[in-house]
């Protein structure tokens, strides 16, 4: 079933880059506006040669894997901290989802004021988008729990932290660890996002500059590049994953 889902979706690979090119070489489309792949391809191997790709590539890539870190990081420890205090959880619980609801572009400007034009601004903007995505998930998860299994604890006289150490968390740990497939996205989106407001440098800044310059072949080979490094980073966290539940 594997190679048979891997080989479908190869093939659906080749058919939408073929009839692309074929488009494009036999002008069904503008190829102003949509290029073609073999364009693409020239574009993104002329760049990469001339040394002008890596630098954009490196700071985007730096940038999404500190944003996709601490968001993880933030909105487990929020998660444990509103879980911890039911108190808290009441209070706290309409902000986050209005918070959540937020068009985070409109927050850019706030963070650019706060943070300077620069790589903490773009950062936070990721964090924007995935503290809160983790933290409701997380937290959701906690509450999910077989309440039969806490009752068990308690009734051997077993603590808050008991609870949360020998139940809560070893039965939320599948879906703390599937959080991360959801935020390598998230932190893709927060980090192009923030580049579009305020960068000089990434892929985000080279979009926005094949943009301004009428260079879509540019701003397509730039979708193509962030396509296959979101890609393998997921592949990535998939394997993490694995691994871990494993050895769990």
């Amino acid at each position: 079933m594997s190679r048979y889902v891997l080989s479908v979706q190869i093939l659906i690979l080749v058919l939408f880059v073929g009839l692309w090119e074929l488009a494009g070489q036999l002008k069904w489309i503008d190829v102003l506006i949509f290029s073609y792949p073999s364009k693409v391809g020239r574009q993104i191997v002329k760049d990469a040669l001339s040394g002008e790709l890596w630098p954009h590539l490196a700071m985007t890539v730096g940038e999404t894997a500190v944003g996709f870190l601490l968001g993880t990081l933030i909105g487990t420890l929020l998660a444990v901290l509103i879980w911890w205090s039911p108190f808290l959880s009441r209070v706290l619980d309409p902000y986050m989802v209005v918070f959540n609801s937020m068009p985070k572009v409109a927050l850019g400007p706030i963070f650019i004021v706060l943070f300077g034009a620069g790589f903490t601004a773009i950062v936070v903007t990721t964090l924007s988008i995935t503290v809160i995505v983790t933290t409701l998930v997380v937290f959701n998860s906690f509450n999910e729990v077989d309440a039969n299994f806490v009752k068990v604890i308690r009734t051997f006289g077993g603590s808050r932290r008991d609870v949360f150490l020998k139940v809560i968390l070893p039965a939320s740990f599948p879906t703390i660890v599937s959080t991360l497939k959801v935020n390598v996205g998230m932190a893709w989106v927060g980090v192009i996002v923030g580049e579009f407001l305020v960068a000089k440098i990434g892929l985000g800044y080279l979009i926005v500059y094949g943009f301004q310059v009428f260079n879509f072949t540019l701003v397509l080979s730039s979708l193509v590049i962030i396509a296959i490094v979101a890609t393998a980073m997921y592949q990535l966290v998939v394997y993490i994953e694995r691994k871990l539940v494993r050895e769990r």
